[in-house]
């Protein structure tokens, strides 16, 4: 492991790959947990504020957001069916409560590092033949790709004190359907979905000192699929 000895903020800690991260990390450092389910609303700018006046920390990994994900038994809307609202959600939570944690994090923070979550979706559009004919929520994908550029923004005016990075994962297996793991899978250069644990070596190193001279850089773990 890089990571050792620090004090490691994880949002969305309850999450697939934050919980993931968690149990990863815990075993050389102090993980601090923010989590929806635990009662932290991070849409809330107050709470934010707050919050992050009283907790400090070496690294934040952000991995709150909110997805697209729909019951095996209901139809993907296209984007014709998309209400306006639900578009101004997606860009409300994934984005603007994002650039808020990084602010209240950096504005109480001396130093640290600071992890994003973007999608590889935010590089490329997702492909509607994967869906049967709906779409995945356009706003997810727009979100996801203004991730990027406010990771590069942050780690521009918060330099040198506090590095800023974001990783760009692809698909992540977590009980889908057979057909769909299969068909995705066709799509990869690596011919498979991700495994949750497949993030914690990219993580733990910009977490680290070892990643020092890295800022502003987006990791795209994908499987090849952004190199069709």
């Amino acid at each position: 492991m890089y990571a050792k000895n620090l004090k490691i903020i994880i949002t969305g800690s309850e999450g697939l790959i934050g919980k993931q991260l968690k149990n990863f990390l815990q075993e050389n450092n102090e993980i601090i947990t923010l989590d929806l389910s635990l009662g932290h609303d991070l849409s809330d700018e107050n709470f934010v504020k707050k919050w992050f006046s009283e907790n400090k920390a070496d690294c934040i990994i952000n991995c709150f957001a909110l997805n697209d994900h729909v019951e095996e038994n209901q139809k993907r809307p296209t984007l014709f069916d998309i209400s306006l609202d639900s578009f101004s959600n997606f860009l409300h939570v994934n984005l603007t409560s994002l650039f808020s944690v990084c602010r209240e994090f950096a504005r109480n923070n001396p130093s640290g590092s600071i992890v994003n979550f973007s999608a590889s979706t935010g590089l490329v559009s997702a492909r509607p033949d994967l869906y049967d004919g709906g779409h995945k929520h356009i706003a997810y994908s727009i979100s996801k790709a203004g991730v990027i550029n406010l990771t590069k923004f942050l780690a521009v005016h918060l330099a040198p004190s506090i590095r800023v990075n974001c990783l760009a994962p692809g698909g992540v297996e977590n009980s889908q359907s057979e057909d769909f793991i299969k068909s995705y899978s066709k799509l990869t250069p690596l011919n498979r979905m991700m495994k949750p644990t497949e993030l914690n070596g990219i993580v733990d190193f910009l977490c680290s000192s070892s990643s020092s001279y890295v800022t502003g850089a987006t990791f795209v773990v994908d499987g090849g699929w952004t190199s069709w």
